[in-house]
């Protein structure tokens, strides 16, 4: 799938699912992208506003792509969309070469990955924390200038368009919503009881000690109530 940025671009799964495993591999563009956000994520009908996301997030001449995912959940009785944050400088550099995205989303836990490597997991520890709804699977390239490049300090100049995201090798594989009860998650792991396997949780100790420069969890200036999962 090749998009070319107008005002933005995109595609949508057939049918929404309940569980599964999504992935696509993606090869950025270089130089100047400030304000454009390149997304793979699955959501929940508008308006529910479960949502989770794999975002790149554009950036100067001079800068890496951040890679940010995040969590929202509604459904609370709140009211309010409260994004939980982690934010990513990669090993490589995504403008060179394809590289595979991926998310895997079962009744326990997120998990979010980068050529197979856990970068992320999302644990299930309340109803009220985690998205259960089902979810179609989205890819988009839009103008994102309004928070995407440094809170929004750097919007995206059309100087430098066409602004191209290029997809490749899309998966989606698991349970539709109507798919019977009795179909099987999808997990990370090759035990049928899930979960991620010691490897899995080393990889991912790595990628958060030496790649991640943004975890909601630990910013200060956030209001903790609002993310209770943080405490627990």
């Amino acid at each position: 799938c090749h998009l070319i940025f107008v005002t933005g671009s995109g595609f949508k799964s057939v049918k929404p699912y309940r569980s599964g495993y999504f992935g696509t591999s993606i090869k950025l563009q270089s130089g100047y992208t400030a304000g454009v956000n390149t997304a793979f994520y699955v959501e929940a009908h508008p308006g529910n506003h479960d949502e989770v996301d794999i975002e790149f997030l554009g950036k100067t001449f001079d800068e890496p792509y951040t890679l940010q995912t995040n969590v929202y959940i509604r459904g609370s009785g709140d009211g309010r969309i409260i994004g939980r944050e982690m934010k990513f400088h990669l090993w490589f550099d995504p403008t060179k070469n394809f590289h595979h995205y991926a998310i895997i989303w079962n009744p326990r836990e997120l998990i979010f990955l980068v050529d197979d490597v856990p970068i992320r997991r999302y644990a299930r520890k309340s109803a009220a924390t985690f998205p259960l709804r089902p979810m179609w699977v989205y890819g988009s390239i839009w103008d994102a200038s309004a928070w995407a490049t440094d809170d929004g300090k750097y919007k995206a100049d059309y100087r430098y368009q066409p602004f191209v995201a290029t997809y490749k090798n899309f998966k989606a594989m698991g349970c539709t919503a109507y798919a019977p009860r009795w179909c099987r998650a999808a997990t990370a792991s090759p035990y049928r009881s899930g979960g991620m396997t010691r490897q899995q949780y080393s990889a991912m100790r790595w990628v958060q000690r030496n790649h991640m420069v943004y975890n909601y969890c630990w910013d200060s200036s956030r209001d903790r109530s609002l993310t209770p999962e943080c405490r627990m």
